[in-house]
């Protein structure tokens, strides 16, 4: 069924509305190990650092239920699904692939993190909130139909278009990804939907071996790939959003605008190899924004994909991120601060809620 949306109240009625935030505790059940990168540590040290900023209290909490499976199965494969379920409660250890572990709580943490979404794009729709941050894990933008993959096992940013073409009728969606990985699992699973445009700027030649170019393998599917070299940073990313997004953008008139939130393109990130700092990132948000307020009344959902020093202390706070310290910008001393996915998301926030 597809739910009608209220129109927009008369500027007499108005009143400002705040930006929501998304988050369940469910989500720090999935437990991959203190030698893995993606870790409940990170999502702790997200929302402690906006509660500590107060831009929790200026947000809107939104109430979070697992997302039901007939939302998970708009994208992913029925068998894998139970799949997913039975491999967490048997104790399989992983899931499909090394890189991305599991634990007895795995499958409900997906879920909820999917979930997130879900609530997110509700209350984006009926008017609650303008736009929303998603503080989830485990990530989603590498999980394919049918197979888990580079930490990630339902993709959560897929399943939120699939339910706002399902449950609101939304013509057209846009995908913003600026993960510093390409979201091969977002791009697959619109392959054959060319109401979705899916927008990626990530390092190139990098896992997952895909988005170095515009390719869609002959589907309908809009797909627009911006491989940069290792070592870009906020100069190099601004000018991809400012001049391949937003043109296509304005060609496409998104109905809602959805990013797939990674940090780990910032300067010191452990993994990803990249220098966008904070400003940067700001500036991304208000060009994303930008293009939902042009095209959609604002609404945008933003979903956290990955990110990899939760709290950019080099005094063990992040020990698999130390261990791999030569892909980051110069690894600190002991006690150092240096910037972190808290700083980052933090910087997103401010963006986001901006009046």
């Amino acid at each position: 069924m597809i739910v009608a949306v209220n129109q927009t109240a008369p500027a007499a009625e108005r009143k400002p509305l705040r930006t929501g935030f998304a988050f369940s505790e469910s989500c720090l059940g999935h437990v991959t190990g203190e030698s893995h990168p993606e870790t409940p540590a990170r999502l702790s040290a997200v929302v402690k650092r906006l509660a500590d900023k107060n831009l929790l209290s200026g947000m809107e909490r939104l109430s979070v239920r697992a997302a039901p499976l007939k939302c998970i199965t708009a994208v992913h494969a029925p068998e894998y699904v139970a799949r997913v379920r039975d491999a967490c409660r048997k104790g399989a250890g992983v899931l499909d692939s090394p890189d991305t572990p599991i634990s007895a709580k795995s499958y409900e943490a997906a879920l909820a993190a999917a979930g997130c979404t879900l609530a997110a794009v509700d209350a984006v729709m009926t008017g609650r909130v303008r736009n929303a941050f998603c503080a989830v894990r485990p990530p989603g933008h590498h999980a394919l139909r049918d197979r888990a993959m580079g930490f990630c096992v339902f993709n959560n940013v897929a399943i939120a278009a699939r339910y706002l073409q399902q449950r609101y009728g939304i013509a057209r969606v846009l995908v913003a990804d600026w993960d510093v990985h390409h979201g091969n699992g977002t791009q697959a699973a619109f392959h054959d939907d060319p109401s979705v445009l899916y927008f990626s700027v990530h390092r190139a030649n990098f896992y997952p071996g895909t988005g170095n170019g515009d390719e869609n393998d002959g589907g309908p599917g809009r797909v627009i790939n911006v491989p940069l070299p290792a070592g870009s940073g906020d100069a190099e990313y601004i000018a991809a959003f400012r001049h391949r997004l937003v043109p296509a953008a304005e060609a496409f008139n998104p109905k809602f605008v959805l990013v797939s939130a990674g940090f780990d393109a910032r300067a010191g990130d452990p993994l990803g190899g990249m220098r966008v700092t904070d400003a940067g990132y700001t500036e991304l948000t208000r060009i994303v924004r930008g293009i939902a307020d042009r095209h959609c009344n604002g609404r945008l959902v933003s979903v956290l994909e990955g990110g990899y020093d939760p709290t950019g202390l080099a005094d063990g706070a992040s020990k698999a991120g130390e261990r791999r310290a030569s892909l980051a910008d110069g690894a600190s001393k002991a006690g150092e601060r240096r910037a972190s996915l808290a700083d980052a998301v933090e910087a997103h926030v401010r963006a986001l809620m901006e009046r």
